[in-house]
């Protein structure tokens, strides 16, 4: 009996001192940290991003009938001026268009001759007369219109301004309305544009009218006021974020099509976001980086998340901590994803 007693008070023991060890060295592989909570925080209240300058005035241009493509004659980024031949469609088919338009009203019009004289000599009827004359003036007009398309089959600038966009090269069939290029106007008149993008966060709060303040690179040190002139209603396709257009002052500055810039918007509604402390970022690029965040405070995790402005004690996060509790302010450097934590106070 006491032999079994022994055993049992044995096994208790190193079950027990197993456990302990294996705790023991579960916390001897915990990276000590500390650890911020997650708040959301709307004192965050402008908006910055970046963008191109543009002006109001922009054209596609295209050709109004379909065809090979003989040659486009700009170049994106370049100048052009008013009545500058831009694009040409290759001439063959119009040509015979055009030829064959008016062999048409050749024949129409000896067709309509012959019916005159045999009505005269009350031989044709007076119907058949006017038949004959609907079809001349049909004839006329299909000349007409293969002239005028003639006349569009070439491309020139409306006015002096810089291509902003080559959609199609010699060689490719356009089709009819397809914009060929994209033209900005630039003159003493223009109006310019800063064009920006927006996520859906952003997007909301802003509304046309918002004033905004905008540097360009080109002018150092100088601010020009704007202000928000129009939102896009639908997401770009393929970055799935929402244009927005700034008019800008620039007084006597003359800015050029293309710069890039920057811009801080101060929208009419509060900007829902984050505040973490600024040593809880690991890294940066641009909007994007980088924190190790958890919800059990006993595993961390790598979040990535979008930055919205960073000043000395704080970085205002947009998006990327809505799911977590916490995030991890110290002992960073020590962390992996999925690293095991002990949290010191």
């Amino acid at each position: 009996m006491r032999t079994i007693l022994f055993v049992l008070i044995l096994s208790v023991t190193i079950v027990s001192c197993s456990s302990k060890a294996e705790t023991k060295q579960k916390n001897s592989n915990a990276v000590p940290v500390r650890l911020a909570a997650i708040t959301g925080d709307t004192s965050q209240n402008v908006i910055n991003t970046s963008g191109l300058l543009s002006t109001e005035d922009e054209a596609r241009l295209s050709f109004k009938i379909g065809g090979v493509i003989e040659n486009v004659f700009a170049d994106e980024g370049q100048y052009v001026k008013k009545g500058q031949l831009l694009a040409a469609l290759k001439s063959a088919e119009i040509a015979a268009q055009s030829a064959q338009a008016q062999l048409a009203v050749e024949k129409a019009e000896r067709d309509y001759q012959r019916a005159l004289n045999l009505y005269k000599d009350s031989v044709a009827t007076l119907e058949q007369l006017q038949n004959a004359k609907t079809g001349l003036d049909i004839a006329r007009q299909s000349l007409q219109q293969v002239s005028f398309n003639q006349q569009h089959s070439r491309i020139y600038s409306p006015s002096d301004g810089l291509v902003v966009k080559k959609l199609l090269n010699a060689g490719e069939i356009a089709a009819p309305g397809s914009p060929v290029l994209i033209i900005s106007s630039v003159s003493d008149k223009s109006r310019w544009i800063f064009t920006s993008s927006l996520s859906d966060q952003e997007w909301a709060v802003v509304e046309t009218g918002n004033k905004a303040i905008v540097t360009v690179d080109a002018f150092p040190g100088k601010k020009f006021n704007a202000v928000v002139s129009r939102k896009a209603l639908a997401a770009d396709p393929v970055s799935g974020s929402f244009a927005v257009e700034l008019q800008v002052d620039f007084g006597k500055e003359r800015p050029a099509i293309g710069m890039f810039g920057k811009a801080t918007i101060v929208p009419s509604k509060p900007l829902f976001g984050f505040s973490i402390p600024y040593e809880a970022l690991l890294e940066a690029n641009g909007k994007k980086g980088y924190v190790f965040v958890t919800n059990d405070r006993q595993k961390v995790q790598k979040a990535e998340v979008t930055i919205a402005s960073i000043d000395n004690n704080h970085v205002y996060i947009k998006s990327g901590l809505e799911n977590y509790r916490f995030v991890v302010v110290s002992g960073s450097p020590y962390l992996n994803n999925q690293s095991t934590i002990i949290v010191t106070e």
